[in-house]
């Protein structure tokens, strides 16, 4: 499955996810800003990412925790997700994200 992501300079990049792996960990393996600084465990915000291009409405609905982080994070829009709680499928192959300011 593919991931097009979007850097803080507005480079596209198009990455290969891997089936169970998060958004979150395909990004910061493929060298993207994603500072993960909690690791994945839904407690930093700074995997923080906007789901782009009709994807959001494709994703299950962010759980308590992951608004109760989006609330702490920067510049949050209606799109905003964080990238740990994205899980890589093949019904998510051609995901568009674009990884938020710091």
């Amino acid at each position: 499955m593919k991931i097009v992501a979007t850097d803080r300079k507005g480079a596209e990049q198009v990455v290969e996810g891997r089936n169970g792996w998060s958004v979150m960990e395909i990004l910061r393996d493929a060298g993207l800003p994603v500072a993960a600084e909690c690791g994945g465990a839904c407690a930093c915000a700074t995997c923080h990412v906007y789901v782009n291009d009709g994807w959001y409405e494709k994703l299950p609905p962010p759980s308590d925790a992951e608004v109760d982080m989006l609330d702490m994070a920067l510049a949050v829009e209606p799109n905003s997700r964080l990238s740990c709680q994205l899980v890589c499928s093949d019904e998510l192959d051609g995901i568009k994200v674009t990884i938020a300011p710091e």
